[in-house]
């Protein structure tokens, strides 16, 4: 920690460390690279009973944080009333007396120079006249209501009624969140101006800071051990595979696209590597050519030594973290439009793009045809993620609008 007296209060709506799943590894780079700037104070909370063991690790970014316990059961039971009344469950769902009070007590002792908010619903902490002398900055990373409307078309009543209410009154929520702070961030371009493009949102305000990856870390010239068994084409995904997108966009490739691949190339087997799959991902690992993994203490080898990498996705939103970790990696990497939206790279030339399972499985079985088209594809994919989606580039944009100079 530096000895920059600027003090910056933090707002996260999981605990970002480890840095493992989407949003967590944005939110922690975003810290990591705060540090360096400010002294910060981190109030967040823990939904994973594993993650109480890593608060240490967070000591050396802050000053002083607070973790609440997420209890699922209690959450939903909190956001019940909010279904009855106008607003967004997703509020009540993250309120928590304890981390109130830290707040307060925080800001009465520091007077904060600057406030960073990760995702909407913990923009409720710091809302009001009495937050009006911080520089409040609120990071929403994607168009989260648009992603309720997805959910909503996929699902029949009562649940699409639902997934609608909560689109429309979550985006009412951020629409008043955006007027009251400084600067709203996300992350992609095409994120921020579907957000400025919405009526009542004052454009000037909105702007967007590109994932990025740690390139020391997905390094694809390290030695790694090889996963997977000696005659197999691998195939790899990668994600938390308790994600309802990420179960829905592999059970997808293993209905769709992997047999009509496997029809040209039987060495093909399929590797869904990512922590706490559900049921309906367990069940694929039956399923010939199909390797369920769960949580590994590694996903380097498993992008090392693949063919090569699948973001078959059909709901998403912001950036796949996924894709851009595997282009780092050296892998050649056949995405859906809907995986692909927000990376800036080539198609064609640094990721495959495919949307119907039968041009997804001409992709897949044109690059295992063609490993040094593959290899080809991947090298020049490693180099567009050295070039442009470094974090410490990325996260620059962050400081004039913590300092109010955006």
């Amino acid at each position: 920690m530096g000895a920059q007296q600027k003090k910056l209060l933090y707002l996260v709506h999981r605990i970002p460390y480890p840095p493992n799943k989407g949003d967590k590894i944005r939110s922690f780079n975003i810290l990591k690279f705060l540090a360096r700037y400010y002294q910060v104070y981190l109030g967040t909370f823990i939904d994973d009973g594993h993650d109480w063991r890593y608060l240490k690790d967070l000591e050396i970014y802050c000053q002083d944080f607070y973790a609440a316990p997420l209890k699922p059961l209690q959450s939903k039971l909190r956001s019940l009333p909010a279904l009855l009344g106008g607003g967004p469950m997703s509020i009540p769902y993250y309120r928590d007396a304890g981390l109130q009070s830290w707040i307060s007590a925080q800001k009465e002792q520091h007077d904060f120079d600057s406030v960073l908010v990760f995702s909407s619903a913990m923009a409720q902490y710091v809302m009001g006249s009495e937050w009006e002398p911080q520089h409040r900055v609120i990071d929403f990373v994607d168009v989260d209501s648009d992603k309720w409307l997805q959910y909503a078309a996929t699902k029949a009543w009562p649940m699409n009624w639902i997934y609608r209410r909560e689109a429309a009154t979550l985006l009412t929520f951020d629409k008043q969140v955006a007027d009251e702070f400084e600067a709203s961030l996300f992350v992609s371009a095409k994120e921020a101006e579907l957000f400025a493009s919405m009526p009542g949102i004052e454009a000037g305000k909105v702007s967007h800071a590109d994932n990025g990856v740690d390139i020391d870390y997905f390094n694809p010239d390290s030695d790694y051990p090889n996963p997977y068994g000696e005659a197999e084409q691998a195939v790899v995904f990668t994600g938390a595979m308790d994600y309802w997108a990420n179960a829905d966009a592999v059970s997808w490739f293993v209905e769709a696209v992997l047999p009509e691949v496997r029809k040209a190339h039987a060495a093909v087997h399929f590797y869904i590597v990512g922590a706490r799959p559900t049921r309906q991902v367990q069940a694929l690992d039956s399923l010939s050519g199909v390797t369920v993994t769960g949580a590994v203490k590694e996903i380097r080898p498993y992008l090392a030594h693949a063919a090569l990498a699948v973001a078959p996705m059909r709901i998403a939103r912001g950036v796949q973290n996924k894709v851009l970790e595997a282009m780092a990696m050296a892998k050649a990497v056949v995405v859906t439009p809907q995986g692909f939206d927000g990376i800036k790279a080539q198609v064609n030339n640094e990721v495959m793009v495919a949307e119907s399972a039968q041009a997804f499985a001409l992709a897949v079985a044109e690059l295992l045809d063609e490993p040094d088209t593959a290899e080809r594809l991947g090298q020049v994919a490693r180099k567009h993620i050295e070039q442009t989606y470094t974090w410490d580039n990325s996260l620059q944009a962050l400081l004039p609008m913590l300092e109010g100079q955006a």
